[in-house]
């Protein structure tokens, strides 16, 4: 990597760098418990940044975070004075608070999925910093956690085959890389579209654009882009970054990822990835939106 710019990014590396800290270190800790293969994990950090110890907050960082790590676990008391260190140095001055948060929310899912087990407890943890942080809603990835995990729970327990798409999902956070990629396992999930779409969106319709794709199970298409119209929104043929709102037809094909269903889901995810604020919605929201607009 070419790393002669470093020195026009310094300010920006170092947020970054720190919300990242403090993302692991709640994604590692969200249960309560922390093991080997998440405390490597942790070390990692340390590792991807020691070059910059001589910087701050680096110099001061660093030395708490390896005397934390030389007995080989991370205790409440070490965890919370690396915690608040993290927020002593994290600041707004170059990233606005969405960035910041979705940094943190990167690494924290790399945190959770470090030891490649996910458990119902860390579910749940990660569910109620979401609610905390719902600004993030139409941001990647936080509408995609948000969905696979009200799914996974919604019978409250994890059964291999979800355990399976968990491991594959927080797996492509775990590596250290300034491009998180999302990978096919949201594609392998058995009902379908129900991993892809928004959890409880907010719907609005006014100076709005809107895309359809998949089959609905009520209305024709004819019928929905007139609803649309009516409540101020306008439909368009195609998934692009000018694209509000995606919804998803409740009879979609299941080989969603391999037909026309699937090119406009595909699109819309790689979008969400490069920043665009589409939000993926399925039907039945859809329908409840338009109902609570009269």
């Amino acid at each position: 990597m070419d790393r002669s710019y470093f020195k026009y990014t310094t300010k920006s590396r170092l947020d970054k760098a720190i919300n990242s800290l403090l993302g692991i270190v709640q994604g590692i800790s969200i249960d309560g418990m922390i093991n080997d293969r998440e405390m490597a994990y942790l070390a990692s950090w340390i590792a991807e940044h020691g070059g910059g110890e001589q910087l701050h907050p680096f110099s001061e960082l660093l030395p708490v975070l390896r005397n934390a790590l030389a007995d080989g676990r991370l205790d409440d008391e070490e965890r919370a004075d690396l915690r608040w260190m993290c927020d002593q140095f994290r600041s707004a001055e170059f990233f606005d608070k969405v960035t910041g948060d979705l940094q943190r929310l990167h690494s924290m899912l790399g945190g959770v999925g470090a030891d490649g087990e996910i458990s119902e407890e860390e579910l749940r943890q990660l569910r109620g910093w979401l609610e905390e942080h719902s600004h993030l809603q139409s941001c990647w990835p936080y509408d995609e956690v948000s969905s696979i995990i009200t799914g996974v729970l919604a019978d409250g327990r994890i059964d291999e085959t979800e355990h399976e798409l968990l491991r594959a999902f927080f797996g492509d956070f775990t590596e250290a890389s300034d491009r998180k990629v999302l990978s096919g396992s949201l594609v392998r999930i058995p009902q379908g579209v129900a991993g892809i779409c928004a959890a409880c969106p907010e719907v609005r319709f006014a100076g709005m654009k809107f895309c359809f794709t998949g089959e609905s199970s009520r209305f024709t298409r004819e019928e929905l882009f007139a609803t649309v119209e009516r409540l101020g929104g306008t439909v368009v043929s195609a998934v692009s970054g000018k694209v509000n709102f995606l919804v998803v037809g409740s009879e979609g094909n299941p080989c969603w990822a391999f037909a026309c269903y699937g090119r406009k889901v595909q699109k819309a995810l790689e979008l969400r990835k490069d920043g665009a604020r589409i939000m993926l919605v399925h039907e039945t929201d859809f329908h409840d939106a338009v109902a609570d607009h009269g």
